[in-house]
C-alpha cells in the first residue's frame, strides 16, 4: 500500500472553490472515474481519438481527490446536465447518422458526397445492420483473409447465412482462414471495416428496394387474366428467361393447388368474405379454374363442402368480371397472410 501522504490531494480547502482549482479536463476525469467506479458503461470509444488521449493523460496525472472536492464537481456536473435542453450531433456526419432512416437514401448519399464525409463511428456497427444481399457481393470479391475477418466480426447468424451462400471451396478456405486471425490487430480490423464500408458507400443508390421480377410480378398479380396473359406472351418473345422468372413470382387463383398446403385451406377461407368466396367458386369452372375449385372443396370438412356446393348451385352463372374480382380478393387475402407470417407458400420444384 502506498501511504496517502505521498500524494497531494485535490482539495477545496485551498480557497477559491473547485472552479478556481480544477480545469475542465480535470473535472471531466473526476466524473468519468466516479462513473466507472459505479459500474457505469460509458461509450468513451465514441469520442474523437484526441479527446480519448487527453482524458487518459489527465487521469494518469491525477492522484487523490477529497470528498468535498468530489461533491462539488458532481454538483457542478449535475447542474450543467440539468441545464441542457437539447443536444445536436457534431458535424454533418453526426447529423446524417441521426437522420438515418428518416431522409431518403439519395439525399443522404448526396450530402455525404458533397461534405466529403464517411459514415462516422464504428464501421462494423453499420455492417452488422446490413442484410446478406448487400454484404454477399462484397464478400465474394474480397481476399480470403479479409473475408475471414469480416465473418469473424459479423453476428454468428449473419456470418453463417453468408457462408452458406458461398461456393463450397471458397467457404472452406475462408473458414480455415478464420483460424489464422488470432494475431490480427484492432487497428487492422478497423481499417478493414472502413474499407468495406467505403465500398458500400461507393455503390450507386438503388431507386427501388425490390428487383424487376418482383415489381412486375406484383403488378401482374393485380392485373386481369387477359392483361396478364398478354403481357407474359409479349415477354416470352422479348426475354423468355425474364418471363419465366416473372411467372414464378406471380401468384394467382390458379396457383392455389400447387402453392397452398391442404391444411391451410380452412384457415384461408375463415379470412375470406363468404359472398366473395361463393362468387369466385361459382365462376371458377368457366374461368378455367376447375382444378382450384375442386382442390378447395376437397380440403375442407364434408359438411362445409356440401353447403358450398349448394350455395354455388343457387348462385348460378356469375359475370366473368365479378368472378375475377372475387378470385383476386381471395388472392389478396392469401398474400396478406403470407406477408404477416401467418401463411407459408409451398415452393414449386422448378423454383428451387
Amino acid at each position: 500500500m502506498v501511504p496517502m501522504g505521498n500524494f497531494a490531494p485535490l482539495s477545496t480547502s485551498m480557497g477559491g472553490g473547485v472552479s478556481a482549482l480544477l480545469s475542465k479536463r480535470a473535472k471531466a476525469a473526476i466524473v468519468v472515474r466516479l462513473l466507472l467506479n459505479e459500474g457505469a458503461d460509458i461509450p468513451l470509444e465514441d469520442l474523437p481519438d484526441e479527446l480519448q488521449a487527453n482524458l487518459t493523460h489527465q487521469m494518469g496525472n491525477m492522484r487523490v481527490v477529497d470528498r468535498d472536492t468530489l461533491a462539488a464537481v458532481v454538483a457542478e456536473f449535475s447542474d450543467e446536465v440539468e441545464r441542457i435542453g437539447l443536444s445536436f450531433p457534431d458535424g454533418i456526419a453526426g447529423a446524417l447518422d441521426a437522420l438515418d432512416g428518416t431522409i431518403s437514401r439519395q439525399t443522404a448519399a448526396r450530402l455525404r458526397k458533397e461534405a466529403g464525409v464517411r459514415q462516422s463511428g464504428d464501421p462494423w456497427a453499420r455492417l452488422k445492420e446490413l442484410g446478406p444481399e448487400r454484404l454477399l457481393p462484397v464478400l465474394e470479391h474480397e481476399s480470403i483473409e479479409v473475408a475471414a475477418v469480416m465473418l469473424s466480426k459479423l453476428p454468428v447468424a449473419l456470418a453463417a447465412d453468408l457462408l452458406g451462400r458461398l461456393p463450397g471451396p471458397q467457404a472452406r478456405r475462408i473458414t480455415y482462414a478464420v483460424s489464422l486471425t488470432g494475431a490480427v490487430t484492432p487497428d487492422a480490423v478497423d481499417r478493414i471495416g472502413l474499407s468495406l464500408a467505403s465500398q458500400l458507400d461507393a455503390q450507386p443508390v438503388r431507386a427501388f428496394d425490390n428487383d424487376p421480377v418482383e415489381r412486375v410480378g406484383a403488378i401482374l398479380n393485380s392485373s386481369t387474366t387477359l392483361t396478364r396473359d398478354d403481357v407474359l406472351t409479349g415477354l416470352d418473345e422479348t426475354d423468355m428467361g425474364f418471363a419465366n422468372a416473372v411467372r414464378r413470382a406471380i401468384f394467382t387463383f390458379a396457383n392455389i393447388p400447387k402453392r397452398i398446403a391442404p391444411r391451410d385451406i380452412p384457415r384461408i377461407l375463415r379470412e375470406v368474405d363468404p359472398a366473395q368466396l361463393i362468387t369466385a367458386l361459382a365462376g371458377a369452372e368457366a374461368a378455367g379454374n376447375g382444378a382450384t375449385l375442386e382442390y378447395i372443396l376437397e380440403n375442407m370438412s364434408g359438411r362445409m363442402a356440401d353447403q358450398l356446393r349448394e350455395d354455388i348451385t343457387e348462385a348460378g352463372s356469375v359475370k366473368p368480371a365479378d368472378a375475377e374480382t372475387a378470385m383476386a380478393d381471395i388472392v389478396t387475402v392469401i398474400r396478406q397472410m403470407e406477408q404477416s407470417g401467418d401463411l407459408l407458400l409451398v415452393i414449386e420444384e422448378d423454383e428451387e
